[in-house]
């Protein structure tokens, strides 16, 4: 028979291991928290052609092998808001609470990416966007509270980058990738004492780490090219102190001898693999497609420490799995000063339906953009996107023992809309 001291530090325990469960934000790509969409014209498109188009300075990002195409010294501005649409209805629940409104709402979103031509074979750039994380925001009395209120993940890049072109035909670039990496969360605490209500759990951190971004662009001839892009994995590892309020007197008392002070988070930001072509069949069409492989079975497995008088380690599996990605698009120019862009995508996910959560309810995606940019100069060049995210309906049913509850229910047509304006400037 299981000591009160026993079911108190099993509780406790668990209280740190809500952490875990809030620290891990939703969707942001179909089928992972990555992002294709960085404010730049591609959004026009799906990301169709991603790492073969080599159109502006955003080929930073996409392809750093690119920059060899551009003359002179360019500067690319992209905004980017979104509003995403993913609201859960509560089938059964053994929490009191309502559906937690709109998880995510209005998001606002920039890039600035710059590239500069050396000389016939170098050419240098750099970026700063933000293509990982997102964040979710439930009511704090929702049915889920138990599992997460709110959280955010946020990864910001800074790409220097570099390329040389080897020949007519071959180029090669090769990237930094500096992530500033932010995450914060907010859990309901179960007191399991009648009459008292939540209490809560606050964790929040920052930190660096660093990957690279390499590329190759093959041009078959001036109007056909295939670019393949690699960018590496990411570690990022978060120090958080635990920060508890209201909690109840038995479980306060315990946590304040055990002097749980804090959760080490280390995680990986998955690499990716594209491959791109894009050829044009005359003067004003063009066609464009991407396959596409990310790693998100490495993001999956988590390591978490509980800083401690009696410290704990273990290694959390979030069975996901990796994830793979094809789109196609069109290109047309009616005249020298405009072009039309559209594409559609899709993203498997990273997650059975089984094992998704109401703290990560991700799905497969489908994408739909379409986009123009018009050459107001020789010197500038404005862009405006649209794109459509489209998860569809995604059912959770979640058992979390006697603190969390159960919660069943759906995320009916889940979506994405995101507005992409970008300017480019010719120097």
């Amino acid at each position: 028979m299981h000591s009160p001291t026993n079911t108190l530090r099993t509780l406790s325990t668990a209280a740190i291991m809500l952490a875990v469960a809030g620290a891990l934000p939703s969707i942001s790509r179909a089928g992972g928290l990555a992002l294709y969409e960085i404010g730049s014209p591609d959004v026009g498109a799906a990301s169709a052609g991603f790492a073969a188009r080599a159109g502006d300075p955003s080929t930073v990002f996409s392809n750093p092998a690119g920059l060899t195409l551009l003359p002179g010294t360019q500067v690319m501005l992209g905004i980017q808001p979104m509003y995403g649409q993913v609201t859960f209805s509560v089938e059964q629940t053994t929490n009191t609470g309502g559906n937690g409104e709109n998880a995510i709402g209005f998001i606002p979103g920039g890039s600035m990416f710059l590239s500069h031509q050396l000389d016939d074979h170098w050419s240098i750039g750099f970026g700063v966007c933000s293509y990982f994380g997102l964040a979710e925001n439930y009511d704090d009395d929702w049915a889920g509270r138990y599992y997460i209120q709110n959280a955010s993940l946020v990864g910001l890049s800074l790409l220097p980058s570099v390329a040389y072109r080897v020949n007519d035909q071959l180029s090669l670039g090769a990237g930094l990738n500096a992530m500033m990496a932010s995450f914060s969360t907010d859990v309901a605490v179960n007191n399991l004492t009648p009459g008292m209500s939540d209490g809560q759990l606050h964790l929040e951190d920052s930190c660096w780490g660093f990957g690279a971004n390499l590329g190759v662009l093959y041009q078959f001839d001036k109007g056909t090219r295939l670019g393949v892009t690699y960018l590496s994995p990411v570690d990022l590892s978060f120090d958080a102190e635990t920060k508890f309020y209201n909690l109840g007197p038995g479980l306060s008392g315990l946590l304040e001898r055990r002097d749980l002070q804090s959760v080490q988070l280390d995680m990986t930001v998955p690499q990716m693999v594209m491959a791109s072509i894009y050829h044009e069949l005359d003067d004003q069409w063009a066609i464009m497609g991407n396959v596409g492989w990310q790693q998100w079975s490495q993001f999956g497995e988590v390591e978490v420490s509980v800083t401690s008088a009696n410290p704990k380690s273990l290694t959390t599996s979030l069975d996901y799995q990796d994830t793979w990605h094809g789109a196609f698009g069109v290109q047309y120019k009616p005249e020298p000063q405009w072009k039309f862009t559209t594409g559609l995508a899709y993203d498997s996910s990273m997650i059975k339906d089984e094992n998704r959560t109401v703290t990560l309810p991700v799905d497969a995606a489908w994408r739909w953009g379409i986009g123009t940019q018009y050459e107001l100069s020789k010197a500038v060049t404005l862009g405006l996107a649209y794109e459509l995210i489209y998860f569809g309906d995604m059912s959770v049913n979640q058992q979390g023992g006697p603190l969390r509850g159960s919660i069943s229910g759906t995320y009916d047509s889940a979506m994405f809309h995101v507005v992409a304006l970008s300017l480019n400037w010719k120097m």
